[in-house]
């Protein structure tokens, strides 16, 4: 198999699609790109697709005795069901950035864990999203809540680009040049 293109598992397809739509949806909310979509109309696709359905995601890579991707599918999909039930409870703004910050420390231990480039990147960039939307939280600003927006959107674009790309036989890592076969400057 070429080292540029990975089939991937059909559980880590699954996962990434949903993580990347859930993504998508939440940062467009936060975005104000769409005029009337809000990040509380990505509500009911975190509860399904990025709560259960990713957690289910997890459950299959456990049993396939992948733990990196069974830890972070289960991790994100309880993560994501408790945002959703919780959506529209009253809590305080410190309250909902503390959740915040706690999801970016789970995100960020996931993009430490290692895995393919395009995961870790999706990690990442998921790990930056909720750091400033907690920030945004606990200084009741927008700025920070639109920048993590953006970064959320461009977090569910990598994780959805991935699942594409492993259906479709894209590639999913960038060409290296062989050591040496630089380019040279001639006089």
């Amino acid at each position: 198999m070429d080292n540029d293109v990975s089939a991937g598992s059909t559980t880590t397809i699954v996962g990434r699609l949903a993580l990347g739509i859930t993504l998508l949806a939440l940062g467009l909310g936060y975005t104000d790109l769409i005029d009337g979509v809000t990040a509380a109309d990505a509500v009911p696709l975190a509860h399904y697709v990025g709560g259960v359905a990713l957690f289910v995601a997890g459950l299959f890579a456990f049993r396939d005795r992948d733990t990196v991707t069974g830890t972070s599918y289960a991790a994100l999909g309880a993560l994501w069901f408790t945002w959703a039930v919780s959506a529209g409870s009253p809590v305080s703004d410190n309250a909902a950035g503390l959740f915040l910050l706690l999801f970016a420390l789970v995100a960020l231990s996931l993009t430490a864990a290692g895995g393919d480039p395009l995961g870790r990147a999706a990690y990442g960039l998921l790990t930056v999203a909720l750091v400033l939307l907690a920030v945004a939280r606990f200084a009741d600003s927008g700025a920070p809540a639109r920048a993590g927006g953006w970064f959320a959107v461009a977090a569910g674009a990598v994780a959805w680009y991935a699942a594409t790309a492993a259906l479709a036989h894209w590639p999913t890592a960038l060409p290296r040049r062989a050591a040496g076969r630089g380019v040279t400057a001639t006089g």
